[in-house]
């Protein structure tokens, strides 16, 4: 058996029989590698997902081995094809039920930008109404294009401050978006 790293350890001082970091660093590596999906799934980039759970590209190796259907028990909302304007609030109201801290990935040319359907009824992007981490571009994206959606994302969650949720920044985007926060 070789001796494989599974991810990289943190910044820190490493002496003879320690290794020190910052709790950010910890925590953020522990999070990054332990996404919940949830999958919000409403057409062709649905199936692609499929794939990219399926063996041959296997999500489960970068730590999001664990779909929730529940978005309280889920922080990696992976929203993938087209959104009709009578969804929105739907989807709203899933992003709202997930606990803090939770991350958005807009999988598809649909839900980053309304793709081909440029019509009164659909959607044209989920920034409309909720905050979007990552895009994925693509009409639908290949599961290799995901995969790389997913690791962009356990980059921003490792280099997260514990306290950006907490800033009045972060507050000032959810207020954007009409979402009110718990503490504030």
């Amino acid at each position: 058996m070789s001796n494989v790293t599974l991810s990289e350890a943190p910044p820190g001082v490493e002496g003879a029989g320690f290794f020190a970091t910052t709790l950010d660093k910890a925590i953020g590596l522990a999070r990054a590698n332990s996404l919940w999906p949830l999958p919000f799934a409403t057409s062709c980039c649905g199936i692609e997902f499929m794939a990219t759970m399926g063996s041959t590209y296997d999500l489960a190796r970068f730590g999001a081995e664990r779909p929730s259907f529940s978005p309280r028990q889920a922080d990696m909302l992976l929203v993938m094809g087209t959104i009709a304007k009578k969804m929105a609030p739907v989807l709203k109201q899933v992003y709202i039920q997930m606990a803090e801290p939770r991350w958005v990935i807009a999988v598809g040319a649909c839900a980053s930008s309304g793709g081909i359907f440029d019509t009164y009824s659909v959607l044209q992007g989920i920034d409309e109404i909720i905050p979007v981490d990552v895009y994925v571009p693509g009409c639908p994206p290949r599961p290799e294009a995901i995969l790389d959606g997913v690791l962009r994302l356990q980059d921003i969650v490792k280099n997260e401050s514990l306290n950006r949720r907490n800033t009045p920044e972060y507050k000032a985007l959810l207020e954007k978006y009409g979402i009110a926060t718990d503490n504030g």
